[in-house]
């Protein structure tokens, strides 16, 4: 079985993050994917707490969509994929945007981290060959029919709805969360 491992701080959670875990599902890249909320060891501004980060994401765990609550303080991404190992015998396949690919030699050990396998969702007309080969990526599958949706958690935290699922939108409102 492939497991998807969807790392990010989802804050908050919106349509564009669940579009791309039902795509990889639906279009057979993975099985399953477990969504790893972080922690609050981002240098992120208006982070809110995990555990209602948490809460949103629960509203669309399934049978093939896993929300972990054990992991989320491993600072590091290669770390974090260790632990997953050690704990789920199966495929794992890390999902990034393309635009991670940018810096990803300045993630921590990152030799380490691209020995996995690695799922890459094509962003803003990155040249995805370019840095697999830069890099010396050997196991980067691009999800090449997937189109994104342009959608800034910025905005959303900012007052824009337009993304956000309605439980997510009634969760914000009754938590009082970014300033609603």
């Amino acid at each position: 079985m492939k497991l998807g491992i969807y790392i990010g701080s989802f804050n908050p959670v919106h349509n564009g993050h669940i579009n791309l875990v039902e795509f990889l599902i639906n279009n057979k890249y993975v099985d399953e994917v477990l969504i790893v909320p972080t922690g609050n060891y981002w240098d992120k501004q208006n982070l809110i707490d995990l555990k209602q980060r948490i809460e949103m994401l629960k509203f669309f765990e399934s049978e093939l969509i896993h929300i972990d609550t054990k992991h989320n303080n491993i600072p590091y991404t290669s770390e974090l994929m260790n632990e997953l190992k050690k704990d789920y015998n199966l495929n794992l396949y890390l999902i990034i945007g393309a635009d991670n690919l940018l810096r990803l030699n300045e993630w921590h050990n990152y030799e380490e981290l691209i020995k996995n396998n690695i799922i890459v969702v094509p962003r803003d007309n990155i040249d995805i060959e370019y840095y697999k080969n830069k890099l010396g990526i050997k196991n980067l599958i691009v999800a090449k029919d997937y189109e994104p949706i342009d959608i800034s958690s910025t905005e959303i935290r900012n007052g824009g709805v337009k993304y956000l699922d309605n439980k997510v939108l009634n969760y914000i409102k009754e938590n009082k969360l970014y300033g609603r």
